[in-house]
C-alpha cells in the first residue's frame, strides 16, 4: 500500500516539493466544474501523499467538489508528508488529507498523543490553526494505525491472537519471526509501545527486516509468523493472514482534510457538509476494501473514488 509517511522526513525536500508542483502529466490536472453548484466559479487546488489510502481520499474530495461545480486542479500523488505539508504551508495546494496523529506528533512536534479521537482531532486542530492558519476539517472513522497481523493458518491453530498473545507466543517459540520496516523497531510510535504494553521485548534474533509490501506476501507464505502492518490495508482480507487485535496501545490516526485557512473560510458550510458526507461511511472495512480495489484489484483511485461517490450518492 505505501512507505509511511506519518513520521518521516523525505530526503531531497525541496527539490522534491519543486518537482512535484511543476508536474502537469501524471498526478496532476485541471478540472472545470461548471455548472450551478454551490462551488460555481470557485478555484481550488487539491493534494495528497503519495500513497494508496491518501491518494482515495483525495480523489474522493476532488470529485466532490467538481460536482458542486468547483474548477478543481488536481495535485495528488505529490509525496510524503512532508512534501504535501509544505505544499500547503506554501499556499501550492490549498488542501490535502491529513491524520491527526500525524498532526500531533509531527506537525506540531508533541508526544503522548490522546487516544481519544475527538479529543485528538480538537487539540490538534486549534492549535494547528492557531500556530499556521491550517484548517483542520472532519474526522473519519476509520483509524489507519500501526498494528500486526499473524500467519492465517497460525492464528488458526492457536485460536486468533492479541498484543499479549503474540507476545507471549514469541517468548515461548524464540524460533518465531515477527516481520518489520525498518524504521519500525526505533518508531516512538512503532515497536516500543507493543513492548511496553505487554512486557515482551523483541529480541533481534525475531526481528526480520522487509519492504512494505513483503511484509504482507511473506507473512502470508508464514515465512513470517507476524508482520507490521497498517490496519486498514485491503491486503489483510485479500491474504492470508489475521490481525492482531490492540487493546488500543497503537497511535490513533484517523483522517482530516486540512485545508488552508483563508480558502476554507470563503465556503466553510459548504465545505463542512461535503466532508462530512465523504467520511460518514468509512469505517475501517469500508476503507480497507477501497484501497483493495486499488492494492489489490488494480483498479485506479479516481475510478475506485467515483464508485464510492456514486453508491453513497454524491456524485
Amino acid at each position: 500500500m505505501r512507505t509511511r509517511g506519518k513520521l518521516d522526513v523525505a530526503a531531497g525536500l525541496a527539490a522534491g516539493l519543486a518537482t512535484s508542483l511543476t508536474l502537469t502529466a501524471c498526478g496532476t490536472t485541471d478540472s472545470s466544474g461548471g455548472g450551478d453548484g454551490r462551488l460555481s466559479g470557485v478555484s481550488i487546488t487539491v493534494g495528497s501523499k503519495d500513497f494508496t489510502e491518501n491518494i482515495l481520499l483525495g480523489e474522493l474530495l476532488v470529485q466532490t467538489l467538481e460536482a458542486e461545480g468547483a474548477d478543481v486542479t488536481t495535485q495528488t500523488n505529490l509525496g510524503g508528508t512532508s512534501v504535501a505539508r509544505d505544499a500547503l504551508l506554501a499556499e501550492e495546494i490549498d488542501v490535502y488529507p491529513e491524520y491527526n496523529g500525524t498532526g500531533w506528533t509531527v506537525h506540531l512536534g508533541h508526544e503522548d498523543p490522546s487516544s481519544d479521537p475527538e479529543e485528538l482531532f480538537q487539540v490538534t486542530s486549534q492549535e494547528d490553526l492557531e500556530q499556521n492558519d491550517i484548517k483542520w476539517v472532519g474526522t473519519s472513522p476509520f483509524n489507519d494505525t500501526y498494528g500486526f497481523a499473524a500467519n492465517g493458518d497460525l492464528a488458526a491453530a492457536e485460536g486468533g491472537f492479541d498484543f499479549q498473545g503474540m507476545a507471549d507466543y514469541l517468548e515461548a517459540n524464540p524460533d518465531a519471526t515477527v516481520c518489520m520496516e525498518t524504521e519500525f523497531p526505533d518508531r516512538p510510535d512503532g515497536l516500543i509501545l507493543f513492548e511496553d504494553a505487554t512486557g515482551y521485548e523483541v529480541p533481534q534474533e525475531q526481528i526480520q527486516i522487509l519492504d512494505t509490501g513483503l511484509i504482507y506476501t511473506e507473512t502470508a507464505a508464514a515465512n513470517c509468523d507476524f508482520g507490521e502492518i497498517f490496519t486498514t490495508d485491503g491486503r489483510i482480507e485479500a491474504l492470508n493472514i489475521e490481525l492482531v487485535e490492540d487493546p488500543g496501545v497503537m497511535i490513533i490516526y484517523n483522517a482530516s482534510y486540512t485545508f488552508d485557512n483563508a480558502v476554507y473560510g470563503e465556503h466553510a458550510d459548504v465545505y463542512d457538509e461535503l466532508v462530512e458526507a465523504i467520511f460518514a461511511p468509512l469505517d475501517n472495512a469500508t476503507m480497507a476494501e477501497l484501497n483493495a480495489k486499488v492494492d489489490v484489484e488494480g483498479e485506479s483511485a479516481d475510478d475506485v473514488a467515483a464508485e464510492y461517490l456514486e453508491e453513497q450518492g454524491l456524485v
